[in-house]
């Protein structure tokens, strides 16, 4: 029986990867975007869900109700402006599709975290990462997975001059990303979305982190 997906965070990088990726596969019969703006659309497969003030997420539950969840959301400290504002989009509205996820019985939730992602750790970005995480792992989803890829290749619509130069350096020097550092070796956004994809449709563990060199793997 085809099934429905969800994704938040549809107009990103990954996100929009993963849409695509959806909106063609046979196994899903819906495709909602959760979204504070239309992506104007014309799939009959696609349902766009408009909710403007996303801290109201949780009045919208039902309209939210899917098998498989993909959260795709995240930004920057220099587009969120402040610490408070980054943590709302990095873990506030997370934990909150997390949680309407498990209120409406999902099969499975998806979230993209981030190589480094650490509760304990003294680098803010690394600590909201980590924070999210374990407030998903806690919720005990029927099944959740987090994705942790290094840096994230892809035409973006900002530019980020400092993960620009990165990716400069990780794809010149890529010959040397083998054996134990295969993990820092940059990874596609559309390999990213196709192994969240694969793993929705085949993954059997309840809660699984899934790092970087096992991302370019699933996703290839």
């Amino acid at each position: 029986m085809a099934k429905t997906a969800l994704i938040a965070g549809a107009t990103g990088l990954v996100g929009g990867h993963l849409l695509d990726l959806l909106l063609e596969d046979d196994s899903y019969s819906v495709v909602k975007v959760l979204s504070r703006r239309t992506l104007g659309g014309d799939d009959e497969k696609l349902k766009e869900i408009i909710i403007e003030d996303f801290d109201k997420m949780e009045s919208h539950s039902n309209e939210l109700k899917a098998d498989d969840y993909f959260c795709c959301l995240g930004t920057t400290m220099k587009k969120a402006g402040s610490k408070s504002a980054f943590k709302k989009v990095d873990f506030q509205y997370p934990t909150t599709l997390a949680a309407i996820a498990r209120e409406n019985n999902a099969n499975s939730f998806h979230l993209i975290s981030a190589m480094g992602a650490d509760s304990s750790s003294m680098i803010f970005y690394n600590k909201v990462k980590g924070e999210t995480e374990d407030a998903v792992q806690s919720m005990k989803l029927e099944k959740a997975f987090i994705y942790r890829p290094s840096f994230i290749a892809g035409a973006r619509a900002e530019k980020r001059a400092a993960e620009k130069a990165a990716l400069w350096v990780a794809d010149k020097l890529d010959f040397l990303f083998s054996g134990p550092l295969k993990k820092y070796a940059a990874v596609h956004a559309k390999t990213i979305a196709n192994a969240m994809l694969e793993t929705a449709k085949s993954g059997k563990e309840k809660f699984k982190i899934i790092p970087s060199d096992e991302i370019e793997k699933i996703g290839k």
